[in-house]
């Protein structure tokens, strides 16, 4: 029987190399489906997700780190797009119980670490993780948001929210098959909260996408590139990666400092 050439992958891997290897670590994926401009595919959030996993997961295991990346989970929370034709929505509640049953088989089997590779701004795990670990308290939870890993300053010249020049980039990068013509892109114009408060990040309310974006996106995609998302990819996969390997190789005993 041939093994798998990425046995950190675990939908690639075999039974017997997944049983006889002591994995310390896991990293679930978790995506979205739902609309990104005219021009990048509804499953945008879960290419993502899937590649930069896999990516800073090679760098960890490459290093020493024995860990393995679920899955992607392809749907999130959508609760601000419901009127957006067939964005998938799935509730917090929901979100918790699929995690909450994750979480129950890793516990089970005595992989005590999890980290929520996060590809989707609607996704919000922190009050998961608080009840979850206070359920399995010999449980370490965390989540991470890869698109804020570096600073995107560093490499684009517009801001992006949502399908705009990172996203678009970094498509372009892993699979421009699936990117429509910059020129059919819309422009990502985005109206804004009234509010200062809200304006200035310290009051909080979900955005009724519709009434927000005519084109679903928000931030300007035109200035997009292929060597753009490479160098991003190359960045967030490597700045990822150290983080899976410090999780996957130190002792809970040593987690503070």
């Amino acid at each position: 029987m041939s093994t798998s050439s990425r046995p950190y992958i675990l939908a690639e891997s075999h039974w017997p190399e997944v049983k006889s290897t002591s994995h310390t670590l896991a990293i679930l994926p978790w995506g979205a489906c739902e609309a990104h401009n005219y021009h990048l595919p509804y499953n945008t959030d879960i290419i993502e997700a899937e590649h930069i996993a896999a990516e800073a997961a090679r760098i960890a295991w490459e290093k020493g780190a024995k860990l393995t990346v679920l899955p992607v989970i392809p749907f999130g929370v959508n609760t601000g797009q419901f009127d957006i034709k067939l964005d998938i929505n799935i509730n917090p509640s929901t979100q918790l119980s699929i995690l909450g049953d994750i979480v129950d088989v890793l516990n089970r089997q005595g992989i005590f670490k999890l980290v929520i590779l996060n590809s989707h701004g609607g996704n919000d795990f922190k009050t998961m993780i608080r009840e979850l670990g206070y359920r399995y308290p010999k449980m370490f939870i965390a989540s991470t948001n890869w698109y804020q890993a570096v600073d995107q300053k560093e490499f684009f010249e517009n801001k992006d929210d949502h399908a705009g020049e990172m996203e678009t980039s970094v498509m372009m990068h892993l699979r421009e098959d699936l990117v429509k013509p910059l020129t059919e892109a819309g422009d990502g114009n985005a109206k804004r909260f009234k509010f200062k408060a809200i304006q200035e990040g310290w009051a909080w309310s979900e955005r009724k996408w519709s009434q927000v974006t005519k084109d679903t996106g928000v931030g300007d995609p035109r200035r997009a590139s292929a060597e753009k998302g490479a160098r991003y990819f190359k960045a967030v996969t490597e700045k990822v990666g150290e983080f899976f390997f410090d999780v996957a190789t130190t002792d809970p005993k040593d987690f503070y400092v």
